[in-house]
């Protein structure tokens, strides 16, 4: 078996039977040949299945290290370190290598981060079509932004699942409910605000483009498919129109629907379901955000504080 093959074989194995998302598979494939690259000139030679059972755990510190010298943070490397394992694990129970260098080695430490949400005032001006009336842009370019956003903060998707959201799908009907795909094919229901379904319908109102019920919802500027960066950078834009913070990303609309809901008295069940969480674990890292939140409002407001 070359290292080629194997890699494949595993690449669809993680498709087919663990059913990861795309996303995370491509992570893992580019991981894996950045570990295999590192090791060619660490040991000499392009690394083939023998070569990689030999490894010791040394000389996969010394590929964390190299990765930590050129910036890369704990998450990513943590990451990393998960893809190669998963590629060398499947090997060891095909009978085509070892992975027990692997064994030794602890996943990096991550610090304790909170999300950052956005607060609610500025969480709708984002899906104001007139915050960014000043911008010299086509009017249903910023239609088509505005629908986005408010799917994210109405709904509580992650970007990639609104930008996968099929014109036949399109979410124009007031207190609709949604169907989304999200991590690892889990489908759920999410319900439709009046607003956003307004955002959605106007939109498609003055969308120049004509939309076949199969295709994607949302347009580009030339007609294909809405890339995510686009969406960022729009984001960018009204951050600096509105004065937040850095963290202000279009991840954070989800991140404040969560919060929202929850100071609103929403059940943390409830959310983890519109959100599509495997976990309720989770889940309850946003009772932590509202704790902080309560907190520095009382700090800030107490006299005895």
């Amino acid at each position: 078996m070359t290292i080629d093959n194997a890699i494949a074989a595993w690449l669809t194995h993680l498709e087919s039977e663990r059913r990861v998302a795309p996303k995370t598979g491509e992570a893992y494939a580019r991981d894996l040949h950045q570990f295999l690259a590192f090791l060619a000139p660490h040991l000499g030679r392009r690394p083939d299945l023998a070569a990689l059972s030999g490894l010791r755990p040394a000389d996969i510190r010394a590929f964390l290290a190299a990765r930590r010298k050129d910036g890369i943070g704990s998450r990513t490397l943590m990451r990393q370190l998960a893809g190669c394992r998963s590629f060398m694990r499947f090997a060891e129970r095909q009978g085509w290598a070892s992975a027990s260098a692997f064994a030794a080695i602890r996943a990096p430490r991550i610090g304790k981060s909170l999300p950052k949400p956005i607060g609610p005032a500025n969480a709708r001006a984002l899906a104001d079509v007139t915050t960014r009336a000043g911008e010299d842009r086509p009017q249903w370019v910023l239609a088509r932004d505005a629908a986005v956003l408010g799917l994210l903060y109405g709904c509580g998707l992650r970007i990639a699942e609104a930008l996968a959201i099929r014109a036949r799908d399109a979410p124009i009907r007031p207190m609709s409910a949604l169907q989304v795909t999200g991590k690892g094919g889990k489908a759920r229901q999410v319900p439709v605000l009046p607003q956003v379904a307004g955002l959605v319908k106007d939109y498609l109102d003055q969308c120049p483009w004509r939309i076949a019920p199969d295709e994607p919802l949302f347009r580009g500027a030339k007609g294909g498919p809405l890339s995510p960066r686009i969406i960022q950078l729009a984001m960018a834009r009204l951050r600096g129109a509105l004065g937040l913070a850095e963290t202000a990303t279009p991840h954070a609309l989800r991140h404040s629907f969560a919060t929202h809901l929850l100071a609103r008295g929403g059940d943390l069940r409830t959310i983890q379901e519109l959100l599509g969480h495997a976990s309720l674990s989770t889940t309850q890292i946003y009772t932590e955000v509202d704790t902080t939140r309560l907190m520095a409002a009382y700090k800030a407001a107490h006299p005895r504080a």
